[in-house]
């Protein structure tokens, strides 16, 4: 909501199939979107990553490498992060503990054809519309009780 990662206004997933967004959006299936202004603040921070190499397992040790390679590809200053987003596990992190994220209904439909903001998802924010919800939309996250919930899960495989 409001920035992109692949264009200005867009992020990837959406950027590169717009009208199947839109379709998606307007569906009438329960959508939930994590956009980036909330996953942005998913970051995993290098304490993070050495807490979970700690845990001393297998799957935690690749995740740990993993990691560190991702944020080697964030350091870059044009992202301004102190670490590295997780944006796809949100989406599991929601699946297994709602709790963690703050959410709002609201009406989102996607730009299909904006010369500069194609694939941007446009949020209703003030039911300026009239549309009725069709999205749960992520306002927050807890970041340390989204790293916990990694950590947890990474320690199930000792």
């Amino acid at each position: 909501m409001g920035l992109g990662n692949w264009q200005p206004a867009a992020e990837f997933n959406i950027y590169v199939d717009p009208q199947a967004a839109e379709m998606v959006f307007q569906s009438g299936i329960p959508v939930v979107m994590a956009g980036l202004d909330v996953t942005h603040k998913a970051q995993i921070l290098p304490a993070d990553i050495e807490r979970f190499r700690q845990i001393g397992n297998p799957v935690s040790t690749i995740v740990a490498e993993l990691l560190d390679f991702f944020m080697a590809y964030h350091k870059d200053e044009k992202w301004g992060f102190d670490g590295a987003p997780l944006h796809d596990p949100c989406t599991i992190a929601w699946l297994l503990k709602p709790e963690i994220f703050t959410t709002i209904e609201r009406w989102v439909g996607v730009e299909t054809e904006g010369k500069y903001t194609q694939g941007m998802t446009v949020v209703d924010y003030y039911h300026l519309t009239g549309n009725r919800p069709n999205t749960t939309l992520m306002l927050d996250v807890d970041r340390e009780a989204f790293v916990d919930l990694l950590a947890q899960r990474l320690a199930f495989y000792a």
